[in-house]
């Protein structure tokens, strides 16, 4: 499975710092943690897009405004990483019947 490495600012690092504003508590995910992720998402492929629009959905998901961390959509609080993997997923975006993504 192809992936994108390319985590921080380079993705729409967004926030100063790591921190969440209601807890106090890190919010960054390393690297490794979002690939086991996607791993253990992949391996039920009746739930996963092809890798294809997953790629499209991803470049969408770093251009967007609000992406947070390089890796956390401000409008669900998801790991776009993740939830651009799966079939039953559109992007939470308002104002568009997809968000960004393609259907």
């Amino acid at each position: 499975m192809k992936r994108n490495n390319r985590i921080g600012a380079e993705k729409g690092e967004r926030a100063v710092n790591g921190d969440c504003k209601g807890c106090s508590a890190s919010v960054r995910i390393d690297d490794e943690s979002i690939r086991r992720m996607v791993e253990k998402v992949s391996r039920i492929g009746e739930l996963c897009v092809a890798d294809e629009v997953y790629e499209e959905r991803l470049s969408r998901c770093y251009a967007c405004p609000s992406l947070q961390y390089g890796t956390t959509c401000a409008h669900c609080g998801c790991i776009v990483q993740v939830r651009a993997k799966l079939k039953d997923k559109t992007c939470p975006a308002p104002g568009q019947a997809n968000g960004f993504w393609i259907a």
